[in-house]
């Protein structure tokens, strides 16, 4: 039954996603007949008539169903429409950006392997790691502010490599290591957080007692850890399609990405239509890839009997380490706070860092360090305001996995830049639209955590007792599973605030969050770009703070994984034992899986 729900789930969520998209011009709100009047003839008249003849010819007058009817009937052709700006036919260069990008990912997937080796190699020959956290580091760091850096060391400091365009394979390094890296820091940490477990199993020990070689006892301990992760490097990938949008914006790369991307603010509609479609597909495409590999892995024996890892040797964290990081955070918030983010000074434009200015002006002659300090309060404030609504939502499908399960695989099949280039096609770029599209796609590792723990609060022995003497449904789910359940998930959330706030600032670097005169963190960095070469200092301050909010994120995580670590002994005997792990605790549960956040 569960299979059959989650599946009728997946292709309802399927088939809103593509009419989402194929009702764009309807969905937006706005007449497009003038932009694409003056597109065709800027000399041209817009008059009602003419108006009028450009809405018949794009099919605008028609209803939202014969809209939609007409862009799937095209689609089952091949046609993906005409372009509003240019006049020529959307497929062709939606070919030509797939295949820029193809290209670029694959580079991309080649350095996170070569970085996932170099992670996890360590492992295999000592049987422990010292990487983790550099590992964590680099998984958690976003490819658009790992681009600006690298652009702005290796291409304008150093000039070692070209910083734009798409002539040869020079120009393919830079954006291929923004790309790979943080897909190889995720890929080599889930293994390396693993493999420790696997080469402590009874097997290995046997193995080297009969003199089994070291590579295949290296060989056959990554063929046992890596079915279970697969999934989570099906991820890594689908995750390539939204950090190639932001390298092919930095790097001016012509990919599907940067393609979308001025589809929207241009308000192309049938080449952003075709260019989110190319990229969904591809999302789904390597979805469905990493499952097949996962069942060709596992074999016809094992396919079916949910193979799991052993318990994952968490990364360990000192205290101080967050708390450091998060006092250098504060201070520089706080003393960017009683300054001034708007005051202009145009005497002072592209100053250096003085004791004026402590981190230098931007291009309009404000202060850098004021609209950081002032900008954290819109990035965080809003990343607080969608971890809440994940967590509301994560909450309420944790107890509807089947139906839960098929909309998570199309919302992990979406990063947050694809569904933020959507919205604000539909509604504008803003604030409240970045927020909205993280949202969308942020519950279901929550609602997968939640489900979890209400399957086991519900197979507790203490609950069994409850049934026993006549507690009804209602009193156990809002007296014992829902609080239970609630705190683990709360502090999930709230592990996963800074990787929210780097999505919102993600969004605001590509003009799809908050708009100027805001001093939000993406949109100064974006902002910094136009003059990175004469002022890097306004590039480096909101890279320096994104970076220390990533630092935050990692150590915080490793630091919560380490506690919870330290209370699984306690909470597994009270498990046996069909008791509380403490007293008014119904249950122990699981904390979240931090490794695979």
């Amino acid at each position: 039954m569960r299979p059959t729900a989650a599946g009728a789930t997946r292709a309802l969520s399927l088939a809103a996603v593509l009419a989402a998209v194929g009702l764009l011009p309807w969905l937006s709100g706005r007449d497009p007949a003038l932009t694409v009047l003056r597109a065709r003839s800027a000399e041209q008249e817009p008059t009602r008539e003419a108006l009028d003849a450009v809405r018949r010819d794009l099919g605008l007058d028609a209803g939202p169903l014969s809209l939609l009817g007409r862009w799937a009937g095209g689609l089952a052709r091949g046609d993906l429409g005409t372009s509003w700006v240019s006049g020529t036919d959307v497929l062709p260069s939606v070919v030509a950006g797939l295949q820029v990008s193809l290209t670029l990912m694959g580079a991309a997937l080649g350095v996170a392997l070569l970085l996932a080796v170099a992670l996890v190699a360590p492992v295999l020959w000592r049987g422990r790691g010292t990487g983790g956290v550099l590992a964590a580091m680099l998984a958690a760091v976003p490819e658009f502010l790992l681009a600006t850096v690298a652009l702005l060391v290796c291409g304008v400091w150093l000039g070692w490599l070209p910083t734009s365009g798409w002539q040869g394979p020079a120009h393919l390094v830079l954006p291929a290591v923004a790309l790979g890296v943080p897909a190889g820091g995720l890929l080599g940490r889930l293994v390396a957080d693993a493999l420790p477990g696997v080469l402590d199993e009874r097997w290995v020990e046997l193995w080297r007692g009969a003199g089994v070689s070291r590579a295949r006892i290296a060989g056959a301990a990554l063929r046992r850890v890596l079915p279970p992760l697969v999934p989570q490097f099906g991820m890594a990938a689908v995750g390539l399609t939204g950090g190639a949008v932001a390298v092919e914006t930095v790097f001016a790369v012509p990919g599907i990405g940067r393609t979308a991307l001025g589809a929207a603010k241009s308000q192309d509609l049938p080449l952003l239509q075709g260019a989110v479609l190319a990229l969904l597909a591809l999302g789904l495409v390597t979805g469905a890839l990493a499952a097949l590999l996962r069942r060709r892995l596992l074999g016809p024996a094992l396919r079916d009997a949910g193979l799991a890892l052993p318990p994952v040797r968490p990364v360990r964290a000192h205290p101080a380490v967050p708390v450091v990081l998060g006092a250098v955070l504060l201070a520089a918030i706080g003393w960017g706070l009683v300054r001034d983010p708007y005051a202009v000074d145009t005497s002072a434009r592209l100053a250096a860092p003085s004791w004026t200015y402590p981190l230098g002006t931007d291009g309009l002659g404000r202060d850098v360090l004021a609209r950081l300090g002032h900008g954290a309060a819109a990035t965080v404030g809003t990343a607080a305001a969608v971890c809440l609504l994940s967590l509301l939502a994560g909450l309420a499908l944790g107890f509807l996995p089947g139906v839960a399960a098929g909309a998570a695989d199309i919302a992990n099949a979406l990063p947050p830049v694809i569904v933020g280039i959507l919205v604000a096609a539909v509604a504008g770029p803003g604030t409240g639209g970045a927020a909205l599209a993280v949202a969308l796609i942020s519950w279901p590792p929550l609602a997968a955590h939640a489900a979890a723990l209400v399957q086991e609060v519900r197979a507790s022995a203490f609950l069994t007792a409850q049934r026993a003497i006549g507690a009804g449904p209602l009193w156990i789910v809002t007296r014992h599973v829902l609080p239970s359940v609630a705190a683990p998930v709360a502090r999930h959330a709230l592990l996963r605030l800074p990787g929210i706030a780097l999505a919102l600032a993600s969004l605001g670097f590509l003009g799809l969050g908050a708009q100027p005169p805001a001093p939000e963190w993406g949109l100064l960095l974006d902002e910094s770009r136009a003059y990175v070469e004469r002022a890097p200092w306004a590039a480096l301050a909101p890279a320096a703070a994104l970076a220390l909010l990533a630092g935050l994120a990692v150590s915080v995580a490793a630091y919560a994984r380490g506690r919870t670590a330290g209370r699984g002994g306690t909470a597994r005997r009270a498990a046996r034992a069909g008791r509380p792990a403490r007293p008014g605790t119904p249950t122990p549960v699981k904390e979240a899986p931090v490794a695979a956040g």
